[in-house]
C-alpha cells in the first residue's frame, strides 16, 4: 500500500495493548542480554558468567524460543490478528491441481503440513538410500519456534479449472494498478499465497520447503519475498510501534488486534457481510511490495521528511505533539498548519466517524533483497493487511493517499490480493472444506 508509513488506522485503540506473551518476554529478555555481551567484548562475558548472568558454554544465551507455539486449530487462522515475530515470508503459487477433486487433495495436505509444523515433532528416520522425509534445518526433531502459516487464495483461482465461480469472494479482485506502481508482473498476482512467520528465517525456510516437497504436483512458486523486523523493537510493541526503513515508526495507529470486538467489526468477514457463507471466518489479505528510495530519501532535509510524515522522526509522536499515541487532534488545525493536509498520517486516517469502517489491520514488515541494476539498494516494506471489507478498507485509503508527497520516495513494485481461509476448528476439518463443499 502505500499507507506505508506510521498511520492508517484510527486512534480508537492508542492504548495498545501490550504484549503480555511470558514466552516472548522471556525470549526478549535473552535477547536484550545477548546484546550486551556482544558490546561488551570477552571482559564483559566474563563478568556476566561469573555472576551467573550469562549461560557457560554449552547454555543458551538467548533462552529456548524453540517452543514457543501458535494454536493451528480455531475459528480463524493464526498469523493475522497474532502478534508479529521477528521474522516473514510471503509466498505466492500458482495451483496445478486440474480439477476439484486435486485442489481439494492440495487442501488437505496444507492442512496436515501446517498441523505438523506448527506443533513439532522427531522426524522418522528413513532407509538412507531414499531421500531423508525432512530437510533437517531444524535438526532431527522440529520445534514450532512460534511458527504460523497464513493460507489465501486470490481472485484467479475462482476461474474455469474448479467450478467455484459462484464461490468467490464479493471483493476479490486482481490487485489495482495506482497511478504511482511500477509494477513487477513476475511479483503480481498469484492462485494462493502463503504467509509464514515464525521466530526465525530458517525456520520460515523449513516450513517453506516442507510445503513444496509434498506438493509438487499441485503447486509451483510465482513469487517469494522476506521480512524481518527488530527483536528488540518487537519487546515494546503496543508502547512504541516499529522503525520502517525510512526511520519512521510505523503501525502507531493499529487497531488492537486484541480485541475481539473490533476485529470481528474490522477484519473478520460476518455472517451478515452479504458474502459467500464458506468465508465467514476469513479476511481480506493484501500484500504489497513498497520499494524505499533511501538514497534519495537520506539527502532529503529532515524537516521535509516530517512534514511529509505528519510525525517527529524519532519519537513517533504527531507534529507539536510530544509522545508517539499523542491524538493529532486534527480538530485544532483546521487549517492544516502544523500536519500538512497532504502528510501521510492525516490522508490515510483523517480520524472522523465517517473513516472508521476504512480501517484496516496492518502486518508488515521490512525487508533488503541486494541492489538493483542501477546500483541503488533494494528494500523497503512487506506491507500485509487484513480486513473484512476490501473496498472499504485498503482500496479506500489507497485512494486517498493517491498523489501524496509521499510518493516521490516509495515505488510500489509488486503483490496481490488474496482471501484468507476461514480456520479449522478440529481434527475432523481441512483448510477450504466449506469453500470445496
Amino acid at each position: 500500500m502505500k499507507p506505508t508509513g506510521t498511520e492508517s488506522n484510527s486512534d480508537l485503540n492508542n492504548d495498545q495493548t501490550e504484549l503480555s506473551s511470558p514466552s516472548r518476554r522471556t525470549w526478549l529478555k535473552g535477547a536484550s542480554l545477548g546484546g550486551a555481551v556482544a558490546l561488551g567484548g570477552l571482559g564483559t562475558v566474563a563478568v556476566l558468567q561469573q555472576t551467573g548472568k550469562l549461560p557457560k558454554p554449552g547454555q543458551s544465551a538467548m533462552g529456548d524460543t524453540t517452543k514457543e507455539n501458535q494454536p493451528f486449530y480455531g475459528e480463524h487462522q493464526a498469523g493475522i490478528i497474532t502478534p508479529q515475530p521477528a521474522a516473514a515470508l510471503v509466498v505466492v503459487f500458482d495451483v496445478l491441481a486440474k480439477d476439484k477433486h486435486e485442489l481439494t487433495r492440495l487442501f488437505k495436505l496444507l492442512t496436515t503440513r501446517i498441523s505438523f509444523l506448527t506443533k513439532g515433532g522427531k522426524v522418522p528416520d528413513v532407509d538412507p538410500k531414499l531421500p531423508p522425509l525432512d530437510s533437517g534445518v531444524l535438526g532431527p526433531e522440529v520445534f514450532p519456534d512460534n511458527l504460523t502459516v497464513t493460507i489465501s487464495v486470490g481472485a484467479s483461482l475462482f476461474d474455469q479449472r474448479f467450478g467455484l465461480a459462484d464461490k468467490k469472494p464479493a471483493h476479490l479482485i486482481e490487485m489495482v494498478r495506482f497511478p504511482n506502481d511500477q509494477l513487477n508482473l513476475d511479483e503480481c498476482h498469484g492462485d494462493l499465497s502463503i504467509q509464514i512467520c515464525s521466530n526465525t528465517a530458517e525456520t520460515n525456510i523449513h516450513a517453506l520447503r516442507d510445503i513444496i516437497k509434498h506438493t509438487p504436483d499441485l503447486l509451483a512458486v510465482k513469487w517469494k519475498i522476506d521480512g524481518f523486523l527488530p527483536p528488540h523493537t518487537l519487546a515494546k510493541m503496543g508502547e512504541e510501534s516499529v522503525i520502517n526503513l525510512l526511520g519512521f515508526k510505523d503501525g502507531t495507529a493499529n487497531p488492537n488486534a486484541q480485541d475481539n470486538k473490533l476485529m470481528d467489526e474490522l477484519v473478520w468477514v460476518g455472517t451478515q457481510s452479504g458474502e459467500p457463507a464458506w468465508t465467514v471466518g476469513g479476511s481480506y489479505q493484501v500484500v504489497r511490495i513498497i520499494r524505499n528510495l533511501v538514497e534519495q530519501w537520506d539527502r532529503t532535509p529532515l524537516q521535509e521528511q516530517e512534514k511529509i510524515f505528519g510525525r517527529h522522526k524519532h519519537s513517533g509522536a504527531p507534529l507539536g505533539k510530544k509522545n508517539e499515541h499523542d491524538d493529532p487532534d486534527y480538530a485544532s488545525d483546521s487549517d492544516g498548519s502544523r500536519i500538512d493536509f497532504k502528510s501521510h498520517i492525516r490522508l490515510a486516517n483523517p480520524r472522523t466517524a465517517e473513516t472508521r469502517k476504512n480501517l484496516i489491520l496492518r502486518r508488515g514488515f521490512n525487508y533488503s533483497r541486494g541492489i538493483s541494476k542501477s546500483g541503488q539498494l533494494d528494500m523497503g516494506l512487506l506491507f500485509v493487511c487484513y480486513q473484512a471489507n476490501l473496498t472499504n478498507g485498503f482500496l479506500t485509503v489507497q485512494a486517498r493517499l493517491n498523489g501524496e508527497p509521499l510518493e516521490e520516495y516509495i515505488r510500489p513494485v509488486g503483490g496481490g490480493y488474496f482471501f484468507s481461509l476461514p480456520g479449522v476448528k478440529d481434527e475432523k476439518e481441512f483448510l477450504g472444506q466449506a469453500l470445496l463443499a
